[in-house]
């Protein structure tokens, strides 16, 4: 006799109405004597695209692993979706930074993006299967991915690899996505393409959206607003509040230009780490 194990995993509820997505209250984050940010409130409303920019060490990553539960608050209070975050909360879907894969690695596409459904459970049992099968097409389908969905991903391009990995986001249905560095190594045709994908999700389904990135101009058509975090301290607001020569230059201490030219912004200081890695022109397309 087969005894089914369960079946497949419910939908996650919705944010109760009128609840914010995500919402941090008088947060602060701190390493010791090192403080990431402090005295942060922020509610990010369902079906808002908010990107999260900064150095690096500003604490953006750290945010992230905040909101997954992966991380404590030094103080303050931060719920997500509703619920206090953690491992179990099925209502967030997670992107990570954009990395190949081992070339030998034989998983193939679509058993990448199953995992994301139910790679916390086991014997989903015949009607869980078939629920599974076609979550996952779904998924596939909703990032042009089902062409290579049976290859394996350790043969696939960055940009394939990528798709499947926001298809693995989205495949539980999240209220939440959280996308660390997602355009990260990512040629300019694959970074719109992968913005666009997220853009559709949270448009269709009101997810809220959480960016981190260093590279502002393929997704600034799509941000609502921007938290910008700098040496502890932060600003909140629409963009072209946010990204101007006068904020940029009170969170940095120095002098920043910023310069606006066809839709894009460039932005020039007087210190070469005012952005990740290189200077701060990683905020134009190249």
């Amino acid at each position: 006799m087969t005894v089914e194990r369960s079946t497949a995993p419910p939908a996650a509820p919705p944010v109760p109405g009128g609840a914010a997505a995500v919402s941090l209250t008088d947060a602060r984050l701190a390493y010791g004597d090192r403080v990431l940010w402090d005295g942060l409130d922020l509610d990010v409303r369902p079906g808002e695209f908010l990107a999260v920019l900064g150095p690096n060490g500003s604490g953006k990553t750290s945010l992230m692993r905040v909101l997954l539960g992966l991380q404590k608050l030094s103080g303050g209070t931060v719920n997500v979706a509703g619920e206090p975050p953690g491992k179990g909360n099925r209502r967030i879907g997670y992107i990570p930074q954009q990395r190949a894969l081992d070339p030998t690695l034989a998983l193939r596409g679509r058993d990448l993006v199953g995992l994301g459904y139910d790679g916390h459970r086991w014997g989903l049992g015949v009607r869980g299967i078939r629920e599974r099968r076609r979550r996952v097409d779904e998924a596939l389908a909703a990032v042009g991915a089902t062409g290579f969905a049976n290859r394996p991903v350790g043969l696939l391009s960055g940009g394939e690899q990528q798709r499947l990995r926001v298809a693995q986001a989205l495949v539980g249905d999240p209220t939440v996505l959280l996308c660390d560095e997602p355009l990260l190594s990512l040629d300019l045709a694959h970074q719109r393409a992968v913005s666009t994908l997220i853009d559709a999700r949270r448009r269709a389904a009101d997810t809220a959206v959480l960016f981190v990135t260093h590279e502002i101009n393929p997704v600034l058509p799509l941000v609502d607003r921007i938290l910008y975090l700098v040496d502890g301290h932060f600003r909140i607001g629409l963009p072209e509040e946010v990204m101007t020569s006068e904020t940029l230059s009170q969170l940095y201490g120095a002098d920043v230009a910023v310069v606006r030219v066809r839709g894009q912004i460039h932005v020039v200081g007087a210190h070469s780490d005012l952005c990740e890695d290189n200077p701060h022109h990683h905020l134009a397309e190249h």
